[in-house]
């Protein structure tokens, strides 16, 4: 059982994490957002970001992607656009007030649909499980940015 491929964490929480991602998707799009917008609109929403660069450095892609998701919030009347006036090649970005106004419906959408996939879960094996997916996602982050790969 030890060489069984898939019982790895790894592939364990990538099945987990497309789970929810589907879960979400299904949820999120009669509110007119996407699974991948989430973290541009919660970083918009808190003021965590609001320029493309901070942005996608929030989310943790790149800026060519971040770019075309930018696009089509735009276009879908998700966020808008203001120049900034220290730099004119940047803008600053916020979300429409129908954008926020939906807000709180899928914010609730999300953490209904998280309270489902933990049924039968404690509360203490909830805040158990969450810190060590941050804790694991800590390392690969520093794994990813030290530039190693695995053997």
């Amino acid at each position: 059982m030890e060489n069984d491929v898939l019982a790895t964490p790894g592939h364990l929480i990538s099945l987990a994490a497309r789970g929810f991602a589907r879960l979400s998707e299904v949820r999120l799009k009669p509110l007119g957002f996407g699974t991948g917008q989430l973290p541009v609109l919660v970083a918009l929403q808190d003021g965590t970001a609001s320029t493309q660069r901070d942005l996608a450095r929030f989310a943790k892609v790149e800026q060519p992607p971040m770019a075309q998701m930018l696009a089509r919030m735009e276009r879908d009347g998700l966020i808008e656009r203001t120049p900034d006036q220290q730099d004119r090649r940047s803008s600053h970005i916020v979300l429409t007030i129908a954008a926020r106004a939906r807000m709180p419906n899928a914010i609730e959408t999300l953490f209904e649909g998280n309270r489902e996939a933990l049924d039968g879960f404690t509360e203490d094996e909830t805040k158990h499980l969450i810190a060590m997916l941050t804790r694991l996602i800590a390392n690969l982050d520093q794994i990813s940015s030290a530039g190693q790969t695995p053997d």
